[in-house]
């Protein structure tokens, strides 16, 4: 059986967290999972993502937030301490899936699902979604032998920094145009609290793959290899 990796980080910034995520998809041949909570706040854009028609430049302007730009496609998000990222970077022989977003993420919904028991968990184009509300985005990479799918999952948030967002040009159909407060909802109003949820993920994980924990410093180890850098800070004065 391939190994899993599993590093579970705390209070990484997001940056850090996805610089490190591109040089395990682009310098490494290991199988990984990353886990992170605690990011200090910041808006993440996709790759093709136009800060200008996404972003709220007078709000940004007068309480700056970090706009980082990562390497993988996708919406934009606004993150903070109360996010929870979860990650996964996988060589294409390590799951049988074709190496595509939509089975990608179906696999992901199977393997979540009974994490969320009794609550009615589902994928929702491409959202987390319990009854028909948001709480988690996605987003991919997908490179000729390696894929990575990363997850925002919404714990907590504060709703005045979701007012950085506009309304997306594009939506997804079962957002019925909905604002921010009736579209999402938050984790911590179904589940008891991050660290028992983290629990039952690696519980979860063990039932499926061979696992090794490694640290930190292994990250900090490979983000030093030569390889392709996309993940940037972007000026929105």
């Amino acid at each position: 059986m391939e190994v899993l990796h599993v590093v579970q980080l705390s209070q990484v910034p997001i940056l850090q967290q996805l610089q490190w995520e591109e040089a395990l998809l682009r310098a490494d041949a290991r199988n990984w999972c990353l886990i992170n909570q605690g990011s200090p706040p910041a808006i993440v854009m996709g790759i093709s993502g136009k800060w200008a028609e996404l972003i709220d430049l007078e709000r940004i302007r007068q309480a700056p937030l970090p706009v980082v730009r990562r390497f993988s496609g996708g919406g934009t998000v606004v993150v903070d301490e109360q996010t929870l990222f979860i990650t996964f970077i996988c060589n294409t022989s390590f799951i049988p899936i074709p190496p595509y977003p939509l089975p990608i993420m179906r696999w992901t919904e199977e393997l979540y699902q009974p994490l969320f028991l009794p609550h009615a968990f589902s994928l929702r184009e491409n959202d987390y979604v319990i009854d028909h509300k948001k709480f988690g985005g996605n987003a991919q990479s997908i490179c000729k032998n390696r894929w990575l799918h990363h997850s925002s999952l919404l714990w907590d948030y504060t709703p005045e920094r979701m007012s950085y967002l506009r309304l997306p040009p594009k939506m997804p159909a079962y957002r019925q145009q909905r604002s921010h407060a009736d579209f999402l909802c938050c984790l911590g109003n179904y589940l008891p609290c991050p660290t028992q949820f983290q629990e039952r993920l690696l519980q979860r994980l063990e039932q499926c793959f061979s696992l090794q924990v490694c640290e930190q410093g292994e990250l900090e180890k490979i983000a030093v290899r030569p390889h392709r850098k996309a993940t940037v800070l972007v000026d929105c004065s």
